[in-house]
């Protein structure tokens, strides 16, 4: 049994962190487009990757949290490129689910990521697991199934979407892995995230004038009646960027296992706290098919971590 007092404090306070700022984006961006009614995903996903592209300059350049890599050839510098636009893809259609879906049913289909991974891992790469490993996955599924039959706020356009998002989200891990597998092309997360914002904020400027009109304007309009707004989409914003930041400290901690397993757990945290603060009703049987979509990851990571 592992006792608190050898964990030292700096991993305590790192693990902390991490959850803080991935359930607390989470929240707050359910908050911006719902409650507060501020109806743009698409703006707000470009604040957030612009904020990433400010603070990732600083953290690298300016206070060296980890050392600058540069980009090595212009066949890395496209590669870069086709995983900042499913990047992209991924984050701007998790806010737009958000419109949608609680985030409860949000993290529950969110869960079902590791099910994504190896089937995009089988078809892109051929890359086999072993049969338990693939057993594991059908309480994923299962569980995600059960929660959408009962969700009394289900709405399936957000479903797709989120399920697009989750989708995207396991192709950008397998693709990262694919394409920048050599040593001379490896980049540590925070770099890549240096590069990839950027770029993000490129593509999703013109998505925002043509998707969102006058949304600039409109934001403008409603910080004169309320200039909260500037605060709540700065608040936002960094949270973005200390999710990723938090995340590779959490790694730098301990181990990529035990991100995944913490991972799991955050995922429960943030229902329970979503729950609790947006009210949103959900059933005895969502919660159990959460549960179940919960214990198959945590049976998948054990899976991976004996036959890998």
């Amino acid at each position: 049994m592992i006792m608190m007092d050898s964990i030292p404090w700096s991993t305590i306070m790192v693990v902390t962190s991490w959850y803080s700022s991935n359930i607390g984006v989470l929240l707050m961006n359910k908050y911006l487009l719902t409650n507060y009614g501020f109806k743009f995903p698409v703006f707000l996903t470009m604040c957030h990757m612009m904020c990433c592209s400010i603070f990732s300059f600083i953290g690298i350049q300016v206070m060296d949290i980890v050392p600058f890599q540069s980009i090595q050839s212009r066949e890395q510098l496209v590669k870069i490129c086709v995983l900042s636009l499913v990047f992209c893809f991924s984050v701007v259609c998790g806010n737009v689910s958000l419109n949608y879906i609680p985030v409860s049913f949000n993290q529950a289909i969110g869960a079902t990521t590791p099910f994504f991974t190896a089937v995009c891992a089988y078809f892109v790469t051929r890359k086999r697991e072993a049969w338990l490993t693939y057993a594991t996955l059908l309480p994923v599924v299962a569980g995600v199934i059960i929660a959408s039959e009962s969700e009394p706020s289900f709405n399936l356009f957000g479903f797709i979407i989120c399920v697009s998002s989750t989708f995207s989200r396991a192709f950008k891990s397998v693709l990262q892995d694919l394409l920048l597998s050599s040593e001379g092309e490896k980049l540590n997360s925070m770099n890549l995230l240096l590069y990839m914002a950027p770029m993000a904020m490129l593509v999703l400027l013109p998505a925002t004038l043509l998707m969102e009109k006058n949304v600039i304007q409109i934001t403008i309009d409603v910080a004169r009646n309320d200039i909260r707004i500037i605060g709540f989409l700065l608040f936002s914003s960094s949270l973005a960027y200390f999710v990723n930041l938090t995340n590779f400290l959490v790694t730098k901690h301990t181990s990529a296992l035990t991100l995944q397993v913490l991972g799991n757990a955050k995922g429960a945290v943030a229902v329970v706290v979503s729950i609790l603060i947006f009210k949103n009703p959900i059933s005895m049987i969502g919660m159990c098919g959460y549960a179940f979509t919960v214990l198959g990851v945590i049976l998948y990571t054990e899976a991976k971590k004996r036959y890998s």
